[in-house]
């Protein structure tokens, strides 16, 4: 599924996560969420590995990634942060 910059930035704030936690649940340095994050509204597309590493963090976390026509997140049914 591909997201975008701002869809990262909502999932990782839904989430409660400071951008130096999602780093280290996905195993990525700190300046690749900043960098992700920065695109904005741009799909990313660049860099595969590590944008499924981060959305899989974010999941793990409660956060379901929904496309329907427009990017969005929300928090997963019963992952305990409704």
């Amino acid at each position: 599924m591909l997201t975008t910059g701002n869809q990262l930035k909502a999932a990782r704030a839904l989430a409660g996560l400071d951008q130096g936690e999602l780093a280290r649940r996905a195993g990525v340095n700190i300046n690749t969420i900043g960098a992700m994050e920065k695109r904005g509204p741009d799909m990313l597309t660049s860099g595969l590995d590590k944008i499924t590493a981060v959305m899989r963090a974010l999941e793990d976390a409660g956060i379901e990634f929904l496309n329907h026509g427009q990017p969005g997140v929300r928090l997963k049914a019963g992952s305990g942060r409704e």
